[in-house]
């Protein structure tokens, strides 16, 4: 349990928000009523739309009139048994105040970009949705971040505010001169730094009152940054659809959510999948949202934590145990192989559902609560989307009814993936006489090692960067575990070919992890004289993926 303590929420944090509201019972009686938010139907585009106000502050009102349970609407909890229940009422006064500050104190306007890059902290979620409220955009991202990472996001962005935790503000203070743009620095941390605004002091002084922006639905909404097959991670620019859509009532067939429902989803909170699996499907339901610190993955806190509390429902990768209160459990974010849903059918009783979909679309594909399970299928498409399997074969989705994405400062890549009213995902797919359609693979060099998704440009930089590489190739290769891993073919300079491979491996590794997001480095290295290329001196990384996946 030790390294549950990294990331613990500051002491001063945790009692300013218990000086708003009382500290909650442990006790979590949530009620049964099914109040609905059937306000849309599966065809409707409405000119504007705001999820903290057409949704969230709905939801207040409900809970105002009586008409919802009593069951919170965020329950946080850590590993040293510090916990956080927030109504939407209280929410919603929040998140205005979040919204003053933005607007007030750091002159933040609607169509400005905020990075924000945060731990599972409750401040995520009161940054995302004062965000909503002012029309700012957000840029979500990993605390795995390293400078270069940062630096490279907020100059390609354009950001003008950051909102991060005390751990990175050396990280982000060292390239902070390279970014012109950047005028507002916010910390969610115990102490002061300098040169940054303190969130925690900030919201404290500001007024609960604010007025929300009337958001058209093509105003922009969030950017996430995904990685490419080459070059450095691109913007995927996502409008007010993509909250809109959880708000259907097909859309919301997907997990089959309740008031009454908990949800834990275990995303990254830099991950589309938290926006989307943490805060908007299970608001849009009026559902509880179950968030654990888990600073690190661990099964055994995992187990600990489904044992604890009346979880409903999980979406993540899964566990090893029977849980007492789940219901419900998806997948996502990579294929789920058969011999892993058998072993949790058998120890648990329970059925995976899985989801699909990419930063650029959100969840367009899902085994529905209610639908007949084919293992190894992503399901059906999730309207308003129509997917589509092209003679490629790649899946196609178009989405254009209520949404619409770009990439961001990259025309020419947006028109190589838009493909008329389409959007050409890029991955391999089938479809079989019911419908269901079934994941083949990428069709181009991202690796998905266990979620997430990583450019072999990103890692071949990185590895540039050492002196021992003259140059490398990385693909993925197979691996029991994770399903993929990043793999490095290195030719090594003269002056290092002497050295002890097995520690320059290592050292190697050590390199990629202090320069980049550590999940990035390359788990297997092979050190080869020299590397396949074309006729023109394009590396062949498919020859190379080829052979580890023939092995």
């Amino acid at each position: 349990m030790q390294c549950l303590k990294k990331f613990q929420i500051p002491w001063g944090i945790y009692k300013f928000f218990h000086s708003f509201f009382p500290k909650p019972s442990h006790q979590c009686s949530i009620s049964t009523s099914r109040v609905e938010t059937q306000r849309w139907n599966d065809y409707d585009s409405p000119e504007e739309f705001n999820f903290a106000s057409d949704v969230l502050d709905y939801w207040a009102q409900m809970e105002e009139e009586g008409k919802r349970g009593p069951g919170p609407a965020l329950w946080w909890v850590n590993g040293q048994g510090d916990e956080i229940k927030w109504s939407f009422q209280e929410l919603r006064d929040l998140t205005r105040r979040a919204a003053n500050v933005f607007e007030q104190t750091c002159g933040l306007q609607q169509g400005d970009r905020l990075a924000l890059i945060l731990p599972r902290v409750p401040e995520w979620w009161l940054v995302t949705v004062g965000c909503f409220r002012t029309g700012i955009v957000f840029m979500p991202g990993t605390i795995q971040l390293k400078a270069k990472d940062i630096l490279y996001r907020l100059q390609r962005s354009q950001a003008k505010a950051i909102v991060t935790t005390g751990s990175l503000v050396p990280e982000v203070d060292s390239v902070a001169s390279e970014c012109p743009a950047l005028k507002t620095k916010l910390v969610v941390s115990d102490h002061s730094h300098e040169g940054w605004l303190n969130f925690q002091s900030l919201i404290k002084s500001v007024s609960p009152n604010h007025t929300c922006i009337k958001s058209k639905m093509k105003d922009p909404l969030a950017i996430f940054f995904t990685s490419g097959t080459t070059g450095f991670p691109k913007m995927a620019k996502h409008d007010q659809g993509l909250a809109f859509r959880s708000c259907i009532p097909s859309c919301r067939k997907v997990f089959g959510l309740k008031t009454s429902d908990i949800l834990w989803c275990m995303s990254d909170p830099g991950w589309i999948l938290a926006t989307v699996g943490c805060l908007i499907e299970p608001w849009a339901s009026g559902s509880t949202v179950f968030i654990h610190h888990l600073p690190q993955f661990d099964p055994n806190v995992i187990v600990e934590v489904l044992f604890k509390y009346p979880i409903t429902q999980c979406l993540a990768a899964p566990a090893v145990l029977r849980f007492p209160t789940v219901e419900h459990c998806s997948t996502g974010g990579e294929s789920l192989l058969p011999e892993e849903y058998k072993q949790w059918k058998q120890r648990t009783g329970l059925l995976i559902h899985e989801v699909y979909g990419q930063s650029e679309t959100g969840i367009s594909c899902a085994v529905f609560r209610e639908m007949k399970i084919k293992i190894g299928s992503m399901g059906k498409p999730v309207l308003p989307f129509n997917v589509q399997v092209g003679l490629d074969p790649c899946v196609t989705a178009d989405s254009r009814t209520s949404t619409s994405f770009s990439l961001q400062n990259d025309p020419q890549m947006t028109a190589e993936v838009e493909c008329g009213d389409f959007y050409n995902s890029g991955d391999k797919a089938t479809v079989d006489d019911d419908g269901y359609i079934w994941f083949l693979g990428r069709g181009d060099e991202i690796i998905n090692a266990s979620g997430y998704r990583i450019g072999p440009t990103e890692v071949e930089n990185a590895l540039a960067e050492h002196p021992a590489v003259a140059e490398s190739a990385v693909v993925s290769s197979p691996d029991p575990n994770r399903g993929e891993v990043v793999k490095a073919f290195i030719v090594l300079t003269p002056e290092f070919l002497s050295h002890d491979q097995e520690q320059l491996t290592k050292e190697l590794q050590q390199h990629v992890k202090s320069v980049t997001a550590p999940y990035k480095y390359p788990r297997k290295v092979e050190f080869v004289t020299e590397l396949p290329k074309t006729v023109t001196g394009k590396i062949r990384r498919k020859e190379l993926r080829m052979k580890e996946f023939s092995q």
